[in-house]
């Protein structure tokens, strides 16, 4: 007995005893390679996070570890290890002391007792930036290089936080007064600082103007989303708001019409256009299509957030960071109802807020969400004023008709039938003799046509149509007053009440409902006799035509209604069935919130997250969150589990979700995970990328990934003292740039010094400043200042710097950047607000290392080629620029030095550049001043 307890107290010897059992009978199935169940016994980390099942080694717990129980299974489908011999007893024992012991495991690099550095608790140090910095340099033995000369520090201040070169007069404002304070202020109040910050956003979360992938499809209306950020960043927005609008601002701020814009983040990424417009729904192929545009939005989200790269989970754990894959899928969840498409909005937030009201209601009627006793009491004022009537319409044959280039041709049932030629824009003008008197209301139908592309209704392409305007004129010519106007589909944002409020850009719209005629009613301000002149125009060009339309006109006084009856109201009340009356009452609500919807201003438009939109071919909305699977190898057709949000377990942060069944609700929860202070992810990233932006790189230099194969931190306090300062701060992300910009770090000279950088080569403990270049947009934007080009408009939609030929819908349009007139308006804006084709870059600013859209740049790339030189001489852009600069500043050598350096010219360089001049035109001597390293680099 004593022996049998000097046994037992003994301790178990992991290497010797524990990982030869596991070796020899347990890592042919469960080793690093395809492991069965997903459950790992080769490392620590994976082994007691378990598998499919869940956890499996529950330390000083063998009796309820899932582990010791398949290995004594009885059932021997179960037991393991499978088509094996069962371990012998001893075994088993030693097995099990060794979980009830702890179940040590020396460090084997999974380190699942410790988490990595970037998951710690934020530490919030007492010591200044240059406290800290000073002391790693203390430690080599280093010295920090002296403070850079005023020139310098105003140069790179401007730059660093506008994008922009300073204005002769402002390098001379702060040489005569070299207040670092004052000027950070100064640049940080300009709206120029929203501009620069909101475009190195924007190459975080990889936007573009178009769709990208095989068609690239222009997307006209993105840019909303960028002018968001331009006045988030300029107004300061609290960094956790600023986080928690761009994934559920619809859902978590309402009260700000601004907040739906935001969500414009999710949908900045790629779209497959093709897999998603012309795929079945439920097929596989779609299916793959969804789950790669979700995958897309939360990689972005965690990316750009959090420096976490979780998207090598969605096909198994992830190999070196604590991801496990049912954590990806319940983080993809969170996406689970919503896809990229236009939505509706509006500046007045009162205006907003109604219509975003009536379009959830509308969601929610749609997915049979209702209250039955309003339901039943706004059927019966329906069926009180006459709805539950059917209306008797009179077909007219019009009398005499015409169209300014169609040819029309009257048919057998009333209607006319355009044929022929198809012109860009039309007018048609019907003239009607009815023989009924006090015409209350017309009804003009648009019917389809086997001759018609899609069967119409309209003569365009894929049968869609743009109704620009609806007239009617009485037997005197005078125009008859519309009081409303309603139909049975409205294209979302081209309703037919616009196609009566007599504005040339706004129209009523017929796509994707093609293939099967529409209606629309018109109710007259006053009845009115015959005849009547009907004129239906079409300004919109693109051969958006009315095919085949035919009018009707009815004297009854009952209200125009929007759709034909259903069934169910032909049913006395009192015999109609539960189903029968919830039909109609979707019928009734239905064309209620149509109305009311239809009622409101023309809406702006922006391409954005969304739950519930109009179909367009077969791209459909979810509405609700489609039901999602943990997926084995990522495979849409090898489900394993359903998938509920939730956040990463490695992050100590709640995940709180009241309604999973609510799609905003899911995305808010992720929002505040992600925002909430506790996360220190969040908060080490975004002052990771502000010091990047600062210094040319980061305290961690993979500013897109804080995990076990990304870098670490050179800085770990100060990376936390920043982080901390920032939430301190109520998440002012003005007071972090602050914070850095007034540092001697950042003030310091990039003079180099050979003894410092025998130790510190790569001046990765700040000895000295960096000497950075400019980027392709501030050296373009730089290029279009000091020649007195450049536009500082600001907002609106994007600017197409480029000639741009669209002739097919399906495929990549025409896009000509070398015919491009550099003078046209459009080319003196700010490259923020450029339009950008995904995959067809603009070969200057590519050149110069600009930011691929089809990609997440946290960082850009810094590369010097010989392209690049080439492009500053001889690139026609320049070539224009150069001329303009020599024109703005004539003969003065000091102007031409000053607006383009930020100093005069020294004798012996001033004689050199008149020469220069005399010999080659001052349009090359100036195009040789942008050539420079000292108008390129920083300092």
């Amino acid at each position: 007995m004593i022996l049998l307890a000097l046994v037992l107290l003994q301790e178990v010897d992991f290497e010797r005893e524990v990982r030869p059992i596991l070796t020899a009978a347990c890592l042919k199935c469960h080793g690093a390679e395809k492991p069965r169940g997903r459950f790992r016994l080769d490392a620590r980390l994976p082994a007691f996070k378990g598998g499919a099942s869940g956890p499996s080694i529950i330390p000083h717990n063998a009796k309820d570890s899932r582990f010791l129980k398949l290995l004594l299974s009885a059932d021997a489908e179960e037991r393991m290890p499978q088509k094996a011999p069962p371990l012998k007893p001893e075994q088993i024992d030693l097995l099990r002391r060794w979980i009830d012991q702890g179940a040590a495991w020396p460090d084997d690099g999974s380190r699942a007792a410790e988490p990595p550095w970037s998951l710690q608790p934020l530490r919030k140090p007492a010591e200044s930036i240059d406290a800290l910095i000073l002391a790693k340099l203390r430690e080599k033995g280093l010295r920090p290089a002296p403070p850079a000369d005023p020139r310098t520090v105003i140069r790179r201040l401007t730059y660093t936080l506008s994008g922009l070169p300073p204005t002769p007069e402002e390098v001379e404002a702060y040489v005569a007064d070299p207040r670092p304070a004052a000027a950070v202020d100064r640049l940080l109040a300009s709206p120029r600082y929203g501009e620069r910050q909101a475009r190195l956003w924007l190459d975080a979360a990889h936007y573009a103007d178009s769709h990208g992938h095989d068609q690239d499809r222009p997307r006209p209306n993105a840019w909303p989303y960028r002018d968001w950020l331009i006045r988030s960043f300029n107004s300061d927005l609290p960094y956790g708001r600023f986080v928690q609008a761009q994934i559920a601002g619809d859902v978590l701020f309402p009260e700000d019409p601004l907040s739906l814009v935001a969500t414009g983040f999710l949908a900045a990424g790629p779209w497959d256009q093709s897999s998603q417009m012309h795929i079945m729904a439920d097929t596989v192929d779609k299916k793959i299509a969804q789950n790669l545009d979700r995958d897309d939005m939360l990689s972005t989200a965690l990316v750009t957030f959090m420096s976490t790269t979780v998207a090598c989970a969605r096909c198994h754990d992830h190999k070196f960071d604590p991801i496990p894959q049912v954590e990806y899928y319940a983080l993809q969840s969170c996406f689970a109802g919503v896809d990229r498409t236009d939505r509706p909005f509006d500046d007045d937030p009162a205006t907003n807020r109604t219509r975003q009201e009536l379009l959830r209601r509308r969601t929610q009627l749609d997915l049979g969400r209702f209250n039955p006793e309003e339901a039943d009491a706004e059927v019966a004022r329906w069926e009180a004023a006459g709805g539950g009537r059917a209306i008797a319409w009179t077909v007219v044959s019009p009398s005499s008709f015409s169209a300014e280039a169609s040819t029309l041709v009257a048919q057998p049932d009333g209607s006319i039938l355009a044929v022929g030629e198809r012109p860009e824009v039309d007018t048609y003008t019907l003239t009607l003799d009815p023989a009924l008197r006090g015409i209350t209301a017309l009804r003009l139908e648009l019917l389809t046509d086997e001759n018609l592309s899609n069967k119409g209704p309209g003569r365009q392409d894929n049968g869609n149509l743009h109704l620009s305007e609806i007239r009617i004129l009485d037997a005197s010519k005078r125009p008859v007053k519309i009081a409303h106007a309603s139909s049975d589909f409205d294209q979302q944002g081209w309703t037919v009440q616009h196609a009566i409020d007599g504005k040339p850009e706004t129209a009523w719209g017929i796509y994707p409902e093609i293939g099967r005629p529409h209606e629309a009613w018109f109710e007259l301000a006053a009845a009115v006799d015959g005849p009547l002149t009907v004129i239906l125009e079409q300004r919109h060009g693109r051969k958006h035509l009315i095919a085949r339309p035919r009018l009707s006109v009815t004297a009854e006084s009952v209200p125009v209604r929007r759709a034909p009856l259903p069934p169910e109201a032909a049913v006395p009340r009192d015999r109609r069935t539960p189903a029968q009356r919830n039909a109609l009452a979707v019928h009734v609500l239905r064309g209620k919130l149509d109305r009311e919807l239809a009622a409101l201003p023309t809406p702006r438009l922006v391409y954005a997250a969304a739950s519930d939109f109009p179909p367009k071919n077969k791209f459909s909305p979810a509405k609700q969150p489609r039901p999602l699977h943990v997926l084995r190898r990522g495979d849409v057709t090898q489900p394993l589990q359903p998938a509920l949000p939730g956040g990463l377990s490695s992050v100590p942060v709640p995940f709180e979700l009241a309604d999973p069944g609510d799609e905003g609700a899911r995305r808010a929860a992720l929002a505040r995970w992600i925002a909430d202070p506790r996360n220190v992810l969040t908060w080490r990233s975004i002052a990771n990328r502000v010091w990047a932006q600062h210094f040319g790189r980061g305290i961690v230099d993979t500013p897109g990934d804080f995990g076990r194969m990304g870098g670490t931190p050179s800085h770990p306090e100060l990376l936390d003292r920043l982080a901390a300062a920032l939430i301190d701060s109520g998440g002012s992300l003005k007071a972090l740039h602050r914070l850095i910009l007034t540092s001697d770090a950042y003030l310091r000279a990039s003079t180099h010094d050979p003894a410092a950088a025998a130790v510190d080569g790569g001046n990765t403990l700040l000895w000295r400043m960096n000497r950075l270049r400019l980027d392709a947009d501030q050296l373009r934007d730089s290029v279009l200042a000091v020649s007195g080009r450049l536009d500082l408009a600001m907002g609106g939609p994007s600017a197409m710097q480029f000639d741009y030929k669209d002739f097919d819908p399906g495929r990549t349009p025409m896009v000509d950047f070398a015919a491009f007139d550099v003078d046209r308006p459009e080319g003196r804006r700010r490259s923020v607000y450029r339009w950008v084709f995904r995959t067809l870059p603009d070969p200057f600013l590519d050149v110069f290392d600009a930011a691929d859209a089809s990609q997440l740049t946290a960082t850009r790339n810094v590369s010097i080629t010989p392209l690049q030189a080439m492009a500053l001489r001889n690139n026609p852009f320049m070539i224009r620029q150069g001329g303009h600069f020599a024109a703005r500043v004539g003969g003065d050598v000091d102007l031409a030095w000053r607006l383009a350096l930020g100093r005069k010219p020294s004798g012996a360089e001033a004689d050199a550049f008149r020469a220069y001049a005399a010999k080659h035109g001052m349009s090359n001597a100036c195009r040789l001043l942008l050539n420079s390293n000292e108008f390129l680099f920083l300092d």
